[in-house]
């Protein structure tokens, strides 16, 4: 059906354009031919010339591409006419050959502005200045030649193809400019933004800027589904383009703003600005310089708020959709399926922040995989609900741009050597992040106090003691990702970039309900020192920021230090289990040496109770126990006490510890 409305629209512009182009033609005719002198019959023919545009513009289903564009444009009578001229050389033969008598020259047959004051009604000289339409938006362009009047004029090919009705994006703004359309449907609290929206540009007053809209928020997908909604809602589309695309180059920059402002006029759209990272003082410039020049319906979104003096400017944050707002959309996008998954969505909802969009994905890739006939039975709802998750995990699982690693976990509670009452601790803490919803949504916790809500572990004890086997267990009984901070590349010496890094790495790891495992935390988490210079005083407000994002994270985040005393008491007031990891005994060692080989692996005579005796932690234990593997695999034979005792000498020199002889006698 709509289909069929465009054909029948293009047919009647085409025929609308034909008849404006054909009134054209009329009046040159009588220009430039000799033997067109009668008046009365002149106007006779003109008069009936412009009822045959009349009548074709009647029987338009809706507007021409000509008078939109005249419209848009603010075009005189005149300007229209030049424009019909310039677009009437490329389709009708019959202009093009009079242009060419009226320069008496066969070979010129492109129009020029001459002709086109002589022989076109209400002609003007302003009409070429570069401050009027023609010229300012390239509707038209004027060629070499030794005078304004003489030069050839031609019309800009995208103007054309929208003249007849073809509209294409304009090939200069290929891959600058993307078109965004609306995705899903929005959650009540960002419909109400959307609306709101609305309601300003109802208000903005004809001829002047509309306001600048910012939108606040790392939800990058959910900030373009409100901004096409407010223009959808509003009869408008939406153009989107990067920050970072946006030229350095005065003069190039220029360029691009009256280009793309002409394609959002062209194609009835406002324009998104996507500022994920301008934190550079020469990009906020260029940016803030954009956007500054930039007349049309204009969006911004930022991560964090921006200051765009020159321009109005409302801010609105983009939060995630609440707790509530998500398990609406799940329950409606699962349908019958929803009541079978026994609280899964509550979990779900919980710990990770989905927008509709990935909601509505995920529900469909599950539902694909269930039958058509439902089974009721037990274990196939617990495998959608394992399937559910999984793809959960997968759909929020962030890009941190080697700001951390993901970490596979493979360590289990079998694995895990620690005395009862760590475990027991563990336990609690894995407790603590499964009833988040129940405690912080439906016990109103989140109400009483919005600070806190996260949970932060420290992990403090010798290096080697199972600190990171810890955190794997953790993230396997929660089925949660896991993420190494990299201090390496989050630390910066350059003032701001270290909390920037931060910024980026709580953001992403908001929306996946991620584990953060802070490795040797002491150097990032360190004491604030007293403020003696300028160096100082920025460290200390890096701890200051981390102090708050940590406060303000609601996921799961362990700090490992092997030096408890150096970190920050500001810091340790705001962690919520504490857990030593101490060094293991002769009996938790030979625990570790139990199940340090997998089962795969030959072995002989291997003796717990006498490798217990390395009095090393289980990382040592580890490697040595590896090394081990790799001297018996050379020689063709199962790991032996031998083998073993050859890889604990070559451990214990990389320690730079003695192996004594009591460690080791009675080995065979």
């Amino acid at each position: 059906m709509i289909s069929e409305e465009v054909n029948i629209w293009q047919e009647a512009n085409k025929r609308f354009l034909m008849a404006s182009i054909g009134f054209i033609r009329g009046v040159l005719e009588y220009h430039v031919k000799p033997d067109n002198e009668d008046v009365a019959k002149k106007d006779t023919d003109v008069r009936a010339l412009t009822e045959k545009c009349e009548r074709a513009r009647d029987s338009m289903p809706s507007a021409a591409a000509l008078d939109v564009l005249v419209t848009n444009f603010g075009l005189s009578p005149f300007e229209r006419d030049l424009l019909l001229m310039c677009a009437g050389t490329e389709v009708d033969s019959k202009i093009a050959d009079l242009c060419a008598m009226y320069q008496a020259d066969t070979q010129r047959r492109t129009p020029t502005f001459g002709l086109a004051l002589a022989a076109l009604p209400e002609a003007h000289w302003s009409a070429l200045t570069p401050d009027r339409p023609l010229r300012y938006w390239r509707l038209i362009e004027v060629g070499p030649g030794d005078f304004l009047t003489t030069s050839p004029l031609r019309i800009d090919e995208r103007i054309l193809h929208y003249l007849a009705g073809a509209p294409h994006l304009d090939e200069r703004v290929w891959g600058v400019v993307d078109q965004v359309y609306e995705s899903s449907e929005l959650s009540p609290s960002h419909q109400n933004i959307s609306d709101r929206i609305l309601k300003i540009w109802s208000k903005a007053i004809p001829g002047r800027r509309s306001p600048l809209i910012q939108l606040c928020g790392v939800d990058s997908q959910t900030i373009r589904s409100v901004s096409a909604r407010a223009c959808r809602d509003t009869g408008l589309g939406l153009f989107k383009i990067l920050s970072a695309d946006i030229p350095a180059n005065t003069v190039e920059r220029t360029a691009l703003i009256r280009l793309v402002e002409r394609e959002c006029l062209l194609s009835g759209c406002a324009l998104l600005v996507e500022c994920d990272d301008v934190a550079e003082p020469d990009r906020v410039h260029h940016v803030r310089s954009f956007i500054h020049n930039f007349r049309n319906m204009l969006f911004v979104s930022t991560r964090e708020s921006l200051a765009f003096n020159e321009r109005n400017s409302i801010r609105f944050y983009i939060e995630s959709p609440s707790a509530f707002e998500q398990r609406v959309v799940w329950v409606h996008a699962l349908g019958p399926l929803a009541s079978r998954l026994n609280g899964q969505i509550d979990k779900i909802v919980s710990h990770f922040r989905m927008n509709s969009l990935a909601i509505r994905s995920v529900s469909n890739q599950i539902l694909e995989i269930v039958d058509n006939e439902l089974d009721n039975s037990e274990s196939q709802n617990d495998s959608i609900e394992k399937n559910l998750w999984d793809m959960c995990r997968t759909q929020t699982r962030p890009r941190f741009n080697n700001l951390a690693r993901h970490i596979q976990a493979t360590a289990y509670w079998d694995d895990l050597v620690l005395p009862q009452p760590q475990k027991k601790t563990l336990r609690e803490l894995v407790t603590n992040v499964r009833q988040q919803a129940r405690v912080y949504e439906d016990w109103g916790f989140a109400e009483r106090s919005p600070r806190g809500l996260g949970i932060t572990v420290l992990f403090h004890g010798p290096s080697g003691t199972g600190k990171t086997m810890a955190a794997e267990v953790l993230a396997n009984e929660l089925r949660l990702d896991l993420y190494h901070i990299d201090l390496s590349t989050v630390v910066s010496k350059y003032i701001g970039e270290t909390e920037k890094n931060l910024r980026q790495v709580f953001d992403a790891a908001e929306q996946g309900g991620l584990i953060l495992l802070f490795d040797e935390a002491d150097a990032l988490f360190g004491k604030r020192s007293e403020v003696k210079d300028s160096h100082d005083r920025y460290a200390n407000i890096e701890v200051s920021y981390l102090l708050q994002r940590m406060e303000a994270y609601r996921g799961l985040a362990i700090l490992t230090t092997n030096n408890k005393s150096a970190l920050d008491p500001a810091f340790m007031r705001r962690i919520r289990f504490v857990i030593q990891f101490p060094f293991p005994d002769a009996n938790q060692r030979a625990e570790i040496w139990k199940r340090i080989f997998p089962q795969q692996t030959p072995v002989k005579d291997l003796d717990e109770r006498k490798l217990a005796r390395l009095n090393v932690a289980g990382g040592n234990i580890r490697n040595i126990a590896l090394n081990a593997a790799f001297l018996a695999a050379d020689q063709n034979w199962p790991v032996t006490m031998s083998d073993i005792r050859n890889a604990a000498q070559t451990e214990y020199t990389k320690i730079e510890k003695p192996l004594s002889a009591a460690e080791t006698r009675d080995w065979v």
